[in-house]
């Protein structure tokens, strides 16, 4: 029988086990595919706190780069150099910005990324 400390570690193992399942279930039966960045988000098991930092900070981002565009800058490049570094070791930049921008989030900022990457490519 399980008493004290023994039972919380088992009862939030369950619940934890239980959630997992619980998602694993929900990513069946909704269309993961329209979803991109929060599948990402999942798979990457990203914590609440890093989730609501990576948003934070690409607010952020978006503002500069829609105060630079104000301005009449053309070259985002840097732009881009600062969001690869601020992502967290579990997010890799490239399929960082595609889901976000098949997502919809900032998608001006998302496409001048985009534009970037494959301009790079290209040379």
């Amino acid at each position: 029988m399980l008493v004290g400390e023994e039972y919380d570690k088992v009862g939030t193992f369950n619940e934890a086990e239980t959630a997992a399942f619980h998602l694993q279930l929900l990513s069946k039966i909704i269309d993961m595919d329209e979803y991109p960045f929060t599948k990402l988000v999942i798979e990457r098991n990203l914590t609440r706190e890093e989730f609501a930092i990576l948003m934070e900070r690409l607010e952020k981002l978006n503002e500069q780069y829609e105060a630079q565009k104000e301005e009449g800058l053309i070259h985002f490049s840097s732009l881009l150099i600062h969001f690869a570094g601020m992502l967290t070791e579990k997010l890799e930049p490239d399929s960082t910005i595609n889901a976000l921008q098949r997502e919809g989030f900032y998608p001006s900022l998302m496409n001048e990324f985009i534009r970037i990457i494959k301009q790079n490519n290209k040379g």
